[in-house]
């Protein structure tokens, strides 16, 4: 097992997950405004808490995954946001995606962005990761937004989520990638 990496950004704290997370993780998975777009129709609290489970092992293992957002001024969670690679049927793998996924009334505020960013840097300078994808449901238009904020060129395909029956309105995915020189590129600049 490795130190699991810990990061902060100008306003945000990226750790480990704590019990106290579980609540208001729990609340945001349940909100129909954060889960709009994404597949699983599963929101109930034995399925977050599980997700918790699974990504804190995770961060024990690997040193790095889904970290758990806070705000550093007034230690509140908000979120996640952290890497991981995905399923086996993903149809871009071997590849490691970025993630993240706020509580509603932390949106407009730039924390998806932030919290990204510093993910990215992680991923590039410490990792040495050499491209990262993010893929979102099509008309996701703010978690497009945030990819492209990042540097992350797209969409560069447009594909069909793996077991999502067809008729499913969010089957179609749109498909962003960085490489390291990009990112090193974007911030040298």
């Amino acid at each position: 097992m490795l130190k699991p990496i810990e990061f902060e950004t100008d306003r945000l704290a990226l750790r480990q997950w704590r019990q106290t997370d579980l609540d208001p993780f729990a609340a945001l998975c349940a909100d129909p405004r954060v889960m709009k777009f994404f597949i699983s129709s599963v929101h109930d609290r034995e399925t977050a808490d599980l997700r918790v489970e699974k990504w804190s092992k995770r961060l024990q293992q690997n040193g790095w995954g889904f970290w758990a957002v806070e705000l550093k001024q007034e230690t509140t969670f908000i979120g996640f946001a952290g890497l991981q690679v995905p399923a086996d049927d993903h149809p871009y793998m071997p590849c490691v995606e970025i993630g993240w996924r706020l509580a509603y009334a932390h949106w407009g505020k730039g924390y998806a962005t932030e919290a990204a960013n510093g993910v990215l840097n992680i991923a590039f300078e410490v990792l040495a990761v050499p491209e990262i994808i993010a893929t979102t449901a099509v008309g996701n238009v703010r978690s497009s937004a945030v990819m492209q904020r990042l540097g992350m060129t797209g969409p560069a395909a447009v594909f069909r989520f793996p077991e999502v029956p067809e008729a499913n309105p969010l089957s179609q995915h749109v498909l962003y990638r960085i490489t390291r020189e990009q990112w090193r590129a974007k911030h040298d600049a």
